[in-house]
Parts: structure tokens; C-alpha cells; sequence
């Protein structure tokens, strides 16, 4: 690359809830900009970034994947992300590292319960978005109503520049979906079905469409004037003078950089309609790296002290490993370099490294940068990245997700990214015991590459067990180690992943105080703990001065805490606890690391005893049905424990929104289907961990669970 211009640059991902047309709508994109030259189905599994055999038997995605490939004048890094909430860490670990997305949304079922999701996760990172309305020529399409909701349940600001021109198929409508309309150009779209939408034509706007479009011009406007504080557009349209477009289409991306609002466009992508003007649409209005803030974080020696890098090839170096696969043949790591330049065969410094506990520095090799095209196989070597590109890397060997690699001469440790706890359990193990330590060795990949897979061996019965986030999660994790690996595998019934927490706060002295013979073992800490909220994890504080505890001893009586928090009175791992170490007691003699360990250890079996709130997850569920089997299915749910928040009107269907406990919902798919005759869909995502009902907590307490 001769020249490299960051304004031309634009690292995008395409989000959304299962089966709204997120991989159709990223192959059309492909297809139109030339970076591959035959559509694919998802039906029949030849979609370019569903790559994987799980991904074409069963027609979703499950690996995000990124593809770089040019569209106008730039240079477009594009992730597709998986809808099923199962594979919610893809979103997560991609919104990170993107500057700007397009959520694409069905335009039958409007907002669902994943869209909420992957929103917030967007709001979350910060991440200006367009909004992208699908499947116009299905039956009860309905962009208003789409539009609203995205007002109304996302609390967003959308602002419609495309509108359809009809909805639905000619089956079904008598006005049925034929085009699109831009507001701002006053133009017409019609797509030619025979060359798949690659040609098209601008015409005059049809006679019939004037007052729509004068309807949705104004909302617009009304939208738009109100984030004008420069006044560029607001005297203009009051006086109902002509606006230049380049005026307006600069307003537009100001406000959307400022998440002040949310472009929507609208389409089709099983009828090639729509996608050239989301791409023109893309290019205009989400941001580029220099449009997004220097990246922050603190220096790894000095963790108050706060660092800053700007999207600047001649910054020092600071890049985020985001995602790895692993291979028998090096590993590969998925970077987003937010500042500096990567050269290849050099090395870099992973300031903190994770894999090791206490995390410490350790120097890193970059032998081979590739650009990467969805498969991880069909790879570009490139001899140096730059800021703001996305790159896969070989050479590290130790640096894990959410690690940052960096210029050893100007270090940084960069936030990290949260993943949600895994919510489901099943056991594991080798048809043939000779497999063990190869099961063993499979599972670490696995761990490696997903944050929300772990696996360990229950202490109680000696099982292997791997937690996930839903069956599905698992199921494609055991046909990996079948397909990928060939391993036989047995599996149980799922069950649910139950966590622990603290009552109420308590201070507590541990001790580990042993006498044999002429040694003994002499170890006194004291300890505060208090609860800190479900949704966060564990926080162990050292407050105790240098000089009377040394460092090593306060580190070992750390670990101690830390290792005993990874199992509460019940076995299970406890969640939303912070320890400070407020004192200690030692012997010149008998004091030892072994000795504060086991303290730290007393202190929280001490503190968790008769002081401890099971939990566990509950689901944010989704149930849309005709309206004829609403009783049934909300009397059904009434007896999972559910907690009915709301129910909707969306269209002729009814949609139920519920609370429920993950430990009520595994049969739920075919008793849905029974008692809708099949006419039900329905999604859940994790909501967050909540108390176990009495009869539950006293069930598992005496044994009978």
C-alpha cells in the first residue's frame, strides 16, 4: 500500500437478532464490491463467512468473521457477527474493536430480544451505528412499525433516510415491495432481480408515494433539527429553502459520530434490494479511526497512572488481541492496532499477560501478519499493519484474549474485555480412558479460543464438566472435538450453572495455626467482605502496609482467597465478592507462604458459612404466538416461575416478555410447540443471576436436587 490514508478506513460490523439477514446482507456487500463473484445462500451453506461445516449444516452463524475488501474509495474491514445469543461473545469481543456497525433488523418481527442485546452491547463500547430494515417483501413487513420500536424499546434516535416503496410480496400485498426511495436525493431505486441487484436505476418518484415521502421527509427534519446547534440546516429548511446535499449529508455524520442519532435505511436481501445505497450510506456516515477517541488505559507499572494513544501510525504501538483460533500449526491472533505500526518478524511486549497468575510481562514474536478473508485458511500476508487496521498475527505464545501487545520501550495495558458467565454445565468424557489427556489438552484449545467456554473437574465426583452458555454452545463444542479433533466423546444431560454469593458484610480473622514436633505452620489475616452486585465478579483488595506483611505473604494470602472463592459452601463458584486485607499477624519462625495461603482460604470459608445467597441465571425470554393460544402459553410460563413483563400487539401475533429461571426452560421448545401447534418462536438471552426460590435452595441444601 503505496499511501495509507485513515480517513478512507472504516472497521464495520453488521449485528443483529438470529435469522434477520445479517450473512445475506454481508454476502450481497461482498458480491457488489467485487470481493467475491457469486452469491451464496445460507440455505445451502455457501455464504462467504459462514465458512465453517457447523455453520453450513445448520444455516447460522457461529464465528464472527472478518473480511477486508473495498467499496467507492475505502478500504472496509467487515465482521458478521452471530445472532444466536449462545455465541454472544462473537458480538461482544467484535463491537470492541469496531468503530461502527449496522444492525439489521426484520421488518416483520421489528425489535426482538437479541436485538435489545447486541444495541446495548453497542452502547456499551460507544459504537455510532446505522440501522438497517430487512426482509421488506416478506409478509407484514412493516417499516413504520420497525422504526418506532427502535424509538420506543431501543431508545434510540433513528433517522429514516431510505424509505420502501411497497412492502411485502405480490402475493400477499397490493402494493407489494418494488424499491426504495432517498429522501435526501428525492430519487427512486429500482433493482434489476436478473443481474441479483448488481444494476439499478434511479427514476422520479412515484405519484403515489409523495405524501408518504413529504411525511417522512419532515420526520427527518424534525429529527435532525433537533441536534442542529450550528443552525447549518434549521433556518434553511424553516424557510423552506433548498439544503445542499453535502451540507446535510455532513450534519448527518456529525450527529451520528455523536450517537445523537441512528441513520435507517431499508431493503431487501433475498431480493437484492437495497444494499449499494447501506454501503454508499456506510462510507458516509460511520466514523473512521481518527473519528474515534485516543484509545486509553494505564501503565502497567503504575496502574493509577493513565495512558493514551492516538490513531496515529507514528504513535507507539498498541494493539488488542481480540480473538484466537487455535491450530497444531501456531495459533492465530486476531489484532485491532489502535495506534503505531506492526512490522513482521518483530517482536512486542504483552505488558500483562493473563495466562499466568499473578499476570506478568512477557516478550512476544509477530513472525506473519495476514489480512484475513472469513476463513481463517484463505489468509494475505502483509509485511507491516498499520493503526487502525485489523490483522491476524502468528508468532505469540502465551498472550490470550483481551491481552494488549505493545512497544516495549512505551508499554500500556488496555481494557479488557467482559464476557458474560457461562450459564449451562454438562459432563464430559473419552469413550476410551486412553483419550484423557488428549480430551484434556482439546478443551484448553477450546478455553483458548472462547472466553465463555471453560471446562474443570468437579472436586465432589471427579467429572470432567464443560460450561458454556446454552446447549447449543455446547453441542458445536462437542462436534468439534468429534470432527475437528477425533475424539469420542460421551456427554450428559445439561444442567444448569448455579453461583454463590455474600449475604451481607462481614470481617472476618483467618488463620492457619499448626504445631508438629519442633515446625508448625503460624498465619493470622483479616479480612472485610461485602457483596458488590451479581453482575461483577470477584475483587480482592491488599490493604495491609508493606512493612507489616511482606509482599510475598500478602501475595500468597491473596491467592489463598481467590482460590477459595472459586468453590462457596455449596461447591459453586462465587460471584460479586469483594475481600480487603485489612491486617495480619506472622511468626518469625513459622510464617510461611503455605501457611497465609491457607488463612486467606479460613477466612472465606469462614465468611460464606451460613452467610451465603444461591443463585441462578435467569433468561430474558421472548415468546411471539397468535394471539388464540395466549392463555395457554402464559399459564405454561406462570408455572416456570416466570415473571411476565409485558405483552405486546405486533400485528396479529402476540409477543410475551419473561423473566425465567434457566433451570425451567430445557424442555421448553417442544411443550411451546405442543401447545401452539407449532406456530410459536421464541428466543432467550441471559438476563443476570437472581436468588433461587426457597423449595430450590432446600432441595440442593439436603441432597434431593
Amino acid at each position: 500500500m503505496a499511501t495509507f490514508d485513515l480517513t478512507k478506513i472504516r472497521n464495520l460490523g453488521i449485528i443483529a437478532h438470529i435469522d434477520a439477514g445479517k450473512t445475506t446482507t454481508t454476502d450481497h456487500v461482498l458480491f457488489y464490491s467485487g470481493a467475491k463473484h457469486k452469491l451464496g445462500t445460507v440455505d445451502s451453506g455457501t455464504t462467504e463467512t459462514d465458512y465453517d461445516p457447523e455453520e453450513q449444516e445448520r444455516g447460522i452463524t457461529i464465528y464472527s468473521a472478518c473480511i477486508p475488501f473495498k467499496w467507492r474509495d475505502c478500504t472496509i474491514n467487515l465482521i458478521d457477527t452471530p445472532g444466536h445469543v449462545d455465541f454472544t461473545a462473537e458480538v461482544e469481543r467484535s463491537l470492541r474493536v469496531l468503530d461502527g456497525a449496522v444492525v439489521v433488523f426484520d421488518a416483520q418481527k421489528g425489535v426482538e430480544a437479541q436485538s435489545e442485546t447486541v444495541w446495548r452491547q453497542a452502547d456499551k463500547y460507544s459504537v455510532p451505528r446505522l440501522a438497517f430494515i430487512n426482509k421488506m417483501d416478506v409478509v407484514g413487513a412493516n417499516f413504520e412499525n420497525a422504526v418506532h420500536e427502535i424509538k420506543d424499546r431501543l431508545e434510540g434516535t433513528p433517522a429514516p433516510l431510505i424509505i420502501p416503496f411497497g412492502s411485502g410480496s405480490s402475493k400477499d400485498s397490493q402494493t407489494p415491495f418494488a424499491g426504495i426511495v432517498d429522501l435526501l436525493e428525492g430519487k427512486a431505486y429500482f433493482f434489476d432481480p436478473q443481474t441479483e441487484g448488481k444494476k439499478f436505476h434511479s427514476a422520479p418518484i412515484p405519484e403515489e408515494m409523495h405524501d408518504r415521502v413529504q411525511h417522512w421527509r419532515e420526520y427527518l427534519f424534525e429529527v435532525l433539527t433537533q441536534f442542529d446547534d450550528k443552525d447549518r440546516i434549521t433556518t434553511l429548511y424553516l424557510e423552506g429553502k433548498e439544503i445542499p446535499l453535502d451540507i446535510l449529508r455532513q450534519v448527518i455524520r456529525e450527529q451520528t459520530l455523536a450517537r445523537q442519532i441512528q441513520p435507517v435505511l431499508c431493503g431487501s436481501g433475498r431480493e437484492h434490494v437495497g444494499i449499494q445505497p447501506l454501503m454508499d450510506a456506510v462510507c458516509h456516515y460511520l466514523p473512521c479511526p481518527l473519528d474515534r477517541p485516543p484509545v486509553r488505559g494505564v501503565h502497567p507499572k503504575k496502574k493509577d497512572k493513565e495512558e493514551q494513544r492516538k490513531p496515529d501510525p507514528k504513535e507507539p504501538l498498541a494493539a488488542l488481541v481480540f480473538k484466537i483460533v487455535a491450530d497444531s500449526h501456531g495459533d492465530l491472533y486476531f489484532l485491532r492496532i489502535y495506534s503505531g505500526t506492526l512490522k513482521a518478524n518483530s517482536r512486542v511486549l504483552n505488558p500483562d499477560c493473563r495466562l499466568f497468575n499473578p499476570p506478568k510481562e512477557v516478550k512476544e514474536f509477530a513472525s506473519k501478519i495476514y489480512h484475513i478473508h472469513a476463513d481463517p485458511k484463505n489468509r494475505e500476508d502483509m509485511p507491516l499493519a498499520h493503526a487502525g487496521d485489523i490483522v491476524g498475527i502468528i508468532g505469540p505464545k502465551d498472550s490470550i484474549t483481551g491481552d494488549t501487545l505493545c512497544d516495549p520501550q512505551h508499554p500500556i495495558v488496555l481494557e479488557q474485555i467482559q464476557f458474560a458467565e457461562a450459564v449451562v454445565s454438562m459432563s464430559i468424557e473419552p469413550e476410551s480412558s486412553g483419550d484423557k489427556d488428549k480430551l484434556t489438552e482439546k478443551l484448553d484449545w477450546l478455553k483458548r479460543e472462547d472466553p465463555t467456554f471453560t471446562w474443570r473437574i468437579d472436586a465432589d465426583t471427579g467429572q470432567m464438566l464443560m460450561s458454556g452458555m446454552g446447549i447449543l454452545h455446547l453441542e458445536v463444542k462437542r462436534h468439534r472435538l468429534e470432527r475437528d479433533f477425533r475424539l469420542k466423546v460421551r456427554v450428559s444431560k445439561p444442567r444448569v450453572s448455579y453461583r454463590e454469593t455474600l449475604r451481607k458484610a462481614v470481617k472476618i480473622q483467618g488463620e492457619c495455626v499448626k504445631q508438629a514436633g519442633t515446625t508448625g505452620l503460624f498465619a493470622k489475616v483479616t479480612v472485610e467482605f461485602e457483596p458488590i452486585g451479581v453482575e461483577k465478579g470477584i475483587e480482592v483488595i491488599n490493604a495491609i502496609p508493606p512493612e507489616a506483611l511482606p509482599g510475598e505473604f500478602s501475595l500468597a494470602a491473596e491467592q489463598g482467597i481467590r482460590f477459595a472463592l472459586q468453590s462457596g459452601e455449596l461447591g459453586y463458584p462465587v460471584i460479586g465478592v469483594k475481600a480487603t486485607m485489612r491486617a495480619a499477624q506472622l511468626h518469625e519462625v513459622d510464617s510461611n507462604d503455605i501457611a497465609f495461603q491457607a488463612a486467606g482460604a479460613d477466612a472465606v470459608n469462614r465468611a460464606l458459612k451460613g452467610n451465603m445467597t444461591l443463585l441462578e441465571p435467569v433468561m430474558n425470554t421472548e415468546v411471539m404466538i397468535p394471539e388464540d393460544y395466549l392463555g395457554p402459553v402464559t399459564a405454561d410460563l406462570n408455572a416456570r416461575r416466570a415473571e411476565i413483563r409485558e405483552v405486546l400487539t405486533r400485528g396479529k401475533l402476540r409477543v410475551i416478555e419473561a423473566l425465567v429461571p434457566l433451570a425451567k426452560m430445557f424442555d421448553y421448545s417442544d411443550k411451546v410447540r405442543s401447545l401452539t401447534q407449532g406456530r410459536a418462536s421464541w428466543t432467550m438471552a441471559p438476563s443476570a443471576y437472581a436468588p433461587v426460590d426457597a423449595e430450590t435452595r432446600r432441595q440442593m441444601e439436603s441432597g434431593e436436587w
